[in-house]
């Protein structure tokens, strides 16, 4: 991505496998952790945890235009601009997420989700 290419699946497979394992990890010792992932695949998604799983899914929503401004505002970030039309070419919603509109400030967004996971 730093080169301007996007991920395939093959180099997604060993970073969605420790993530994996992390998860499992957590929800065995029962720690509360915040993970923040693109898991843009329901296949991604599967690999990650299991619908019986505790694992509450967040998705962070919002127009294309507003996520490539921030993203063209970021500085020495490995992801360029250029490559979020390959995200959203990927992205396969989810199902049974919260969703989050990222056009709201920081604060709002964390609101709404402690609201909807009291």
């Amino acid at each position: 991505m730093r080169h301007g290419m996007p991920l395939d699946d093959r180099d997604r497979s060993p970073w969605l496998l420790s993530l994996h394992h992390a998860i499992q990890f957590w929800l065995q010792t029962n720690t509360n952790v915040v993970l923040a992932c693109s898991a843009l695949k329901s296949s991604y998604r599967q690999i990650l945890y299991q619908p019986s799983d505790p694992v509450k899914l967040v998705y962070l929503t919002g127009s294309f235009e507003l996520i490539q401004q921030r993203l063209r505002q970021r500085q020495g970030h490995y992801m360029q601009a250029e490559l979020l039309q390959s995200q959203v070419d990927a992205l396969e919603e989810p199902e049974g997420a919260l969703y989050a509109d990222v056009a709201q400030s920081p604060a709002a967004i964390v609101e709404h989700i402690r609201q909807a996971f009291k």
